[in-house]
């Protein structure tokens, strides 16, 4: 009789453990829609750390997050804490400080763009629409966010995810408007960006129009 009280509190408690590993798990995606947020947050990686001290190990966990309204807004955050929940808290409190304005012509880039930062290298391409955003895990995190639609890229120098993020977030405040090259060499913008880049101008600034 004392065998049956055993499996039962043994059964509990491993349900209670996968409920709390879900919980976290459901944490790690951290989509906007479940904390009625009207920004966009991706979680990139997820880090342990350990600490030896005297009395054993402490852990801690750090999480890299990217974070946008999906319209030209996008900021990178990087959060440390003692649990998983936590450090992505502190990184979308801190992707929200560093948010910065995203230059697109449609829903994709301007022009061809490259950013380093530390050993990460990646390329960007402007792309036709419909062709969607051509990117590994990292990069397409941060254009999503953007609210790049349409996209080539590639990554030429470091597969670690921070690194790639770095980069990534280098190009896109690397890229420029028509209107600022155009002032910059004093010509008309017709002189300076390609006769296709002005229809999508064109074709992007009528679709609110016509919608409503």
């Amino acid at each position: 009789m004392a065998a049956a009280p055993r499996r039962g509190a043994g059964q509990g408690s491993g349900s209670g453990g996968g409920g709390e590993r879900r919980d976290r798990r459901d944490d790690r995606r951290g989509g906007a829609a479940d904390k009625g947020t009207a920004y966009l947050e991706r979680v990139v990686t997820i880090n342990r750390v350990a600490k030896v001290v005297s009395g054993g190990r402490r852990f801690s966990f750090t999480a890299l997050v990217v974070v946008g309204d999906g319209n030209g807004m996008v900021g990178v955050g990087y959060g440390k804490a003692k649990e998983v929940p936590a450090a992505i808290a502190k990184g979308v409190e801190a992707a929200k400080k560093s948010f910065f304005k995203v230059p697109r012509i449609g829903g994709t880039i301007p022009h061809t763009v490259t950013g380093e930062d530390t050993a990460g290298v990646v390329l960007l391409k402007p792309a036709s629409p419909g062709t969607g955003v051509i990117a590994g895990g990292p990069v397409r995190a941060v254009l999503e966010c953007a609210g790049v639609h349409d996209v080539l890229s590639r990554s030429l120098g470091s597969s670690n995810p921070i690194n790639v993020v770095h980069a990534t977030v280098a190009a896109l405040k690397g890229l420029s408007r028509p209107e600022e090259i155009a002032a910059r060499r004093g010509l008309p913008i017709e002189h300076v960006a390609p006769a296709a880049m002005l229809r999508a101008r064109a074709a992007a600034a009528s679709a609110p129009e016509q919608t409503s």
